[in-house]
């Protein structure tokens, strides 16, 4: 018998027994962190798990299948030029307008296909904090500059975060670049247009299926878009039928056959669904079940089945680290969105204490707070400008919107999960500690 794995299932019998004969209900703070909790779980499950993460699993499994891992090696790889490397990272991050989970996926599959850690890094910082959308609602909420100082901290950010990381790990990075060195990738099986032009099909499903609702006054271009953002979506949907039949040779019967389902169940969902936020959510399930049937029973291309199964993989994987962490925040830190704001176990009245004025302590606190908070896209502007109005300064409020979006007790966890403790607590403190002294100087000029 193994007596240290006997002791310790004894200690989580004894640990989860304590934890249920102390549990104080009685308690009107713990109560309302159980709420807390639920509300964020059931927010994130209807608003992102559907909407975010599943085309992001499949964008994923995209990369690990389709896109050749020469292509990863000379835009990513450990011996790509840092220009061209850190150039793509922060440009792809402009492109996805996604929060801090929706990026884990697509950061764990290129940094799988050989990806060096600088720029894989940058990547997975400049997903969620250099969203376009994020910067303009920024700028018009929370004032010009504070948008300006976004968005160069930002980029800042992921170039200088990546090159620290690189060279804090630079023996493992050297032992990659001498490895990459004899690696000859295989002939594309399709011209790179064919692959890219799926890849970005899928891309573009999922940024304007999350498109955000404009500011009230915003009558622009944003307005018009998140008007007609489910045609547009449809639009890209269509687009990406014809990518299934002609560029992944798929039984044209079976994607018209899919597509027609999808569509019926989307009409069914407008008629029968009385709230109109639940709507969308029917013809996206289907959708994607379809899409994993037709994949996973097609025997032309071994390939075909292969992305559903990675897909699969992605998902297995980090789902169960997300919804540990989402409970997590949620019982420490609250529940914030929508007008919505419950308190977690730490009161919001001890964090907007703790982050006026512009001290380093405050910053700090700011950032270290920011870190651990799980932030949607573009939540993070309208709970920042509500912290502002409860006295909250202006370089903590940067400070927060530096560290914030892009990292998350969640995303922590499936960082850990990919790179290690070591390397997600370096990264972790390095973007706090950046964040912190960004938001110390910007809170002294303004």
């Amino acid at each position: 018998m193994d007596t240290k794995k006997e002791l310790k299932i004894l200690f989580w019998i004894v640990a989860v027994f304590v934890a249920v004969f102390f549990m104080p209900l009685g308690n009107e703070r713990f109560m309302t962190a159980i709420d807390a909790t639920l509300d964020l779980s059931k927010w994130y499950a209807q608003e992102h798990v559907v909407l975010c993460l599943l085309p992001a699993f499949f964008i994923a499994g995209v990369i690990a299948v389709f896109v050749s891992q020469g292509a990863v090696l000379k835009y990513f790889g450990a011996n790509a030029k840092k220009w061209l490397s850190y150039t793509v990272a922060a440009v792809s991050g402009g492109i996805l307008a996604v929060c801090s989970c929706t990026i884990l996926p697509l950061f764990t599959s290129i940094y799988k296909r050989g990806a060096g850690l600088g720029p894989a890094i940058a990547f997975l910082y400049s997903g969620p904090a250099i969203s376009i959308l994020s910067i303009i609602l920024t700028a018009r909420i929370l004032g010009f500059e504070m948008g300006v100082a976004r968005i160069i901290g930002a980029i800042l950010f992921s170039v200088v975060i990546g090159l620290a990381m690189s060279f804090i790990f630079r023996k493992e990075e050297k032992a990659k670049k001498e490895q990459q060195m004899n690696i000859v990738p295989p002939p594309e099986k399709r011209p790179m247009w064919q692959t890219s032009f799926h890849f970005f099909t899928l891309v573009l499903i999922l940024v304007f299926a999350n498109w955000g609702a404009p500011a009230a006054s915003d009558t622009g271009l944003w307005s018009y878009i998140f008007a007609y953002k489910w045609y547009i979506t449809g639009v890209f949907a269509l687009l990406m039928c014809w990518s299934l039949i002609r560029i992944l040779k798929l039984r044209a019967t079976w994607v018209v056959l899919g597509a027609a389902v999808t569509l019926l169940s989307a009409f069914l969902a407008g008629a029968f669904i009385a709230n109109a936020k639940l709507v969308p959510l029917v013809p996206m399930i289907v959708g994607i079940a379809a899409l994993s049937v037709i994949l996973l029973f097609d025997k032309r291309d071994d390939e075909n089945r292969e992305w559903a199964l990675s897909s699969w993989g992605f998902a297995k994987q980090i789902l169960p680290l997300l919804a540990i962490g989402v409970v997590t925040a949620g019982f420490l830190l609250g529940s914030t969105h929508d007008n919505t704001s419950i308190a977690g176990v730490i009161p919001n009245s001890w964090i907007e204490w703790a982050v006026g004025g512009n001290s380093l302590l405050s910053n700090f606190f700011a950032s270290f707070t920011g870190a651990f908070m799980y932030f949607a896209t573009l939540t993070e502007v309208p709970i920042i400008q509500g912290l502002l109005a409860s006295g909250m300064g202006k370089g903590p409020a940067l400070a927060l919107l530096l560290a914030g979006p892009s990292l998350s007790l969640p995303n922590m966890l499936v960082i850990r999960g990919v790179m290690g403790t070591k390397k997600t607590t370096v990264y972790v403190a390095l973007v706090i500690v950046m964040a912190t002294i960004s938001g110390f100087v910007f809170g002294n000029f303004f």
